[in-house]
């Protein structure tokens, strides 16, 4: 496990995916508590967060940080891309809410495996030319996000290391064919407190709540590690019989959806015997 903690680079690096969408206006801040399953009116301004949207079925669209830069104006950085799509579905729930959405490309999204210099935990630091600073990490997998130009572009090797980080985290990424199949619950997001069952009404949120408080979440989020890459939508198997799937990927490294209880037995993926590796704490903000 000590080798996929270690830095992948020094210094940072731009990533290919992420992509930034900004909102903003007198409803901003309703327009997203309305949308979004994380409690964003309690979120105070300069802050951020982990959060998600979800369909009317309780299912993840996006999960991504929600950065509240002041009272009329968020961001959202969505590490997995497709805003376009996003801020087109968005923009049919607008009505008369004085909100706009708009992708920004003049963002990118750099990271290094360090810890920040000006922020930490949820707080945002912003310099006096504009550079974003997160804290984006643990004590045990120091990370830092920068948010503004580019810098020296990631090569694949060092994007594989950044998302398999992700994961070890317990952030799922998840390709277009993972979207809309699997609750909050089932990816974990309750470790990054990425929504809320107390707050009131959003998309899906009476799935959630009956799920949280009815005891009926069966399966969630299981960190498997392999000999060869895998595959999103890749089966799990147990004891000869298919008990789950893989859910997001990076290389060898996966994030299963699983039973919470297994019998003794191998795990295993196209014949391949995987194992279960723990899920590093303390990236909820």
């Amino acid at each position: 496990m000590s080798d996929n903690l270690a830095p992948r680079f020094s210094g940072f690096r731009t990533f290919s995916q992420p992509q930034i969408l900004r909102l903003s206006g007198a409803d901003a801040v309703a327009f997203a508590q309305a949308q979004f399953a994380s409690d964003v009116a309690a979120l105070a301004d300069g802050h951020w967060h982990w959060s998600t949207w979800l369909n009317a079925k309780g299912r993840v669209l996006a999960t991504f940080q929600l950065l509240r830069l002041d009272p009329q104006q968020l961001l959202l950085v969505c590490h997995d891309g497709d805003v376009e799509t996003m801020a087109g579905q968005l923009r049919g729930f607008i009505f008369r809410r004085k909100v706009t959405l708009t992708v920004d490309a003049t963002l990118a999204v750099s990271g290094a495996f360090s810890a920040p210099e000006k922020t930490g935990n949820a707080q945002i630091a912003v310099s006096d030319d504009g550079l974003i600073e997160l804290d984006a990490g643990t004590t045990a997998l120091p990370r830092c996000l920068r948010i503004g130009p580019a810098t020296v572009v990631a090569t694949a090797a060092e994007e594989l290391a950044w998302r398999q980080s992700d994961l070890r985290l317990g952030l799922p990424r998840l390709i277009d064919s993972q979207r809309e199949q699997w609750t909050p619950q089932q990816l974990g997001l309750d470790r990054l407190n990425a929504y809320s069952v107390k707050k009131g009404c959003y998309p899906g949120q009476e799935i959630v709540a009956r799920t949280h408080f009815l005891g009926k979440a069966k399966r969630a989020a299981t960190l498997l590690r392999a000999q060869s890459p895998l595959t999103a939508g890749q089966s799990v198997s147990h004891n000869g019989s298919d008990i789950g799937t893989l859910a997001s990927t990076a290389g060898e490294l996966a994030l299963a959806v699983l039973p919470l209880e297994l019998s003794e037995g191998d795990l295993g993926i196209s014949g391949e015997v995987v194992t279960i590796e723990p899920l590093l704490d303390g990236l909820a903000r």
